[in-house]
């Protein structure tokens, strides 16, 4: 596993190793070892899987509000996504910047998101997967989003914007007030 950071603080890209033989490959998709500076005392103690079927589908811009912050690491299984994670973090140096990164099985990649930044994708591929892993169990009254087409993030899109749930269509721009998480 090889980390790699981004312009957005915090926000890292794992890449990983395949090793090939004739039978096929294998990976090691998650070292607590090797991740113990991003992780430090968390620990992961959920995992989802996403199933997207349409072509520019977004979900997203989903976070959790404290005490239930989490890390996200996310991997794309199947398909392709553009994958894009929001610094929503009071008095951080890179506030209401975004990042993103395309995940796929062939690349290999993993996106570390880190707690008080928003998350989301976009779909490439028809039918693509996503595993997360998460430091915070699920818990409704802390979950939070912003727009995913909020001219504030000026998020760009591969594709046009698709298929968005009730939910994340609601989700509202930020406004000029907005101070930020404080994780």
């Amino acid at each position: 596993m090889k980390l790699m950071p981004t312009a957005l603080q915090g926000v890292m890209v794992v890449e990983t190793s395949y090793v090939s033989d004739e039978r096929g490959a294998f990976a090691r998709y998650y070292c607590e070892h090797e991740l113990a500076s991003i992780i430090d005392e968390r620990r992961i103690v959920q995992i989802n899987h996403s199933r997207t079927t349409h072509i520019g589908a977004v979900r997203g811009m989903h976070f959790q509000r404290p005490p239930h912050s989490e890390i996200k690491l996310v991997r794309c299984l199947k398909g392709r996504v553009w994958d894009v994670a929001v610094d929503l973090r009071s008095g951080s140096s890179t506030f209401l910047q975004w990042h993103a990164e395309e995940l796929s099985p062939d690349n290999a990649r993993m996106l570390i998101i880190p707690e008080g930044c928003a998350h989301g994708f976009q779909v490439l591929e028809h039918d693509s997967e996503l595993l997360y892993l998460h430091t915070a169990f699920y818990t409704p009254a802390s979950e939070g989003g912003v727009s995913c087409s909020d001219p504030r993030l000026g998020i760009t899109w591969p594709l046009p914007i698709a298929d968005l749930s009730p939910r994340d269509s609601s989700h509202p721009p930020i406004t000029v007030d907005f101070p930020g998480i404080t994780v």
